[in-house]
């Protein structure tokens, strides 16, 4: 099945992004110590949070690669979406430590950082560049959501060390309590990071559903030939996989092949506009004749 070979292919992008902040986290955490910078320290700590997210994405995508079987006759797509839960927990503990020892570092002497670190933060703001560039552009090859998420973070990522390696270099001029604020920040980041994907990954798993893309899938189909009128349109995500439910109305005089061929119709424009390959369609008369 193709959404299966997709996944496998996504994996490669989740073994980068671990590859990469196995080797960045290291080396901020080194260096911030060494250097005594609490913004690239709590950079360091963002980046080990994103070995957790990454782990549990490559998990969820193996995960979702199993075929259905009697107890998942859907298949283990929502896997993704459990793995992405799990990745919220953990980071947003270690987004509460880091706010803890940046408030901690406030009540304390502070020191400024040597601008080695800030060097080091800049490095490491363009390899998470490249690594973003990379994974957003696998993630369109491959439609996950779990790689866009993946990308996203990558993002921030640079964006967090090019701000780390800003306040590192300004402390120099005798306002060392910026390197401790960007740490305070940063801890913010995270944690709002951790709700984010708390919040898409429950909101999944309850089955809920954008309302505008929904209004978006009536208006692809209610302008198919012979949709008489579209009665419903119900859609649930399902790790990166679309489920969609629709019910539609057509002539009653129609015969059983010529519905079904309008219901294969709905089916084709959902996979070929919006990319969802699973779309159920239930078929009803319009006007129906009334029993005398």
């Amino acid at each position: 099945m193709e959404r299966y070979s997709q996944l496998k292919k996504g994996e490669k992008g989740a073994w980068l992004s671990i590859i990469v902040y196995l080797a960045l986290s290291a080396v901020k955490l080194i260096i911030g110590t060494l250097f005594f910078s609490d913004a690239l320290r709590a950079d360091g700590l963002n980046n080990v949070t994103d070995i957790i997210a990454s782990i549990a994405v490559l998990i969820g995508l193996r995960i979702s690669q199993k075929p259905p079987d009697a107890n998942h006759p859907y298949g283990h797509f929502r896997a993704e979406n459990i793995a992405s839960l799990f990745a919220a927990f953990i980071m947003a503990a270690i987004g509460l430590q880091v706010l803890v020892e940046a408030v901690r570092s406030f009540m304390s002497e502070q020191a400024a950082p040597d601008p080695v670190a800030g060097w080091v933060g800049a490095g490491c703001a363009l390899i998470m560049f490249g690594v973003y560039h990379y994974n957003q552009k696998l993630a369109k090859e491959v439609n996950s959501q779990a790689l866009y998420a993946i990308a996203a973070d990558n993002r921030s990522d640079a964006l967090v060390s090019v701000g780390a390696t800003i306040s590192i270099l300004a402390s120099q001029w005798n306002v060392a309590w910026l390197d401790t604020a960007t740490a305070l920040m940063i801890g913010l980041l995270i944690c709002y990071t951790a709700f984010d994907i708390f919040q898409k990954a429950t909101l999944s798993l309850t089955d809920g559903f954008n309302e505008q893309d929904l209004n978006t899938y009536r208006e692809t189909i209610e302008v198919i030939h012979h949709v008489e009128a579209l009665k419903q349109v119900k859609a649930r995500q399902v790790g990166s996989t679309i489920y969609a439910d629709v019910i539609i109305e057509v002539h009653p005089n129609l015969s059983v092949h010529e519905s079904h061929q309008i219901a294969d119709q709905v089916e084709a424009v959902m996979r070929d506009k919006h990319n969802i390959s699973n779309t159920h369609v239930h078929v009803e008369p319009s006007n129906q004749p009334k029993e005398e």
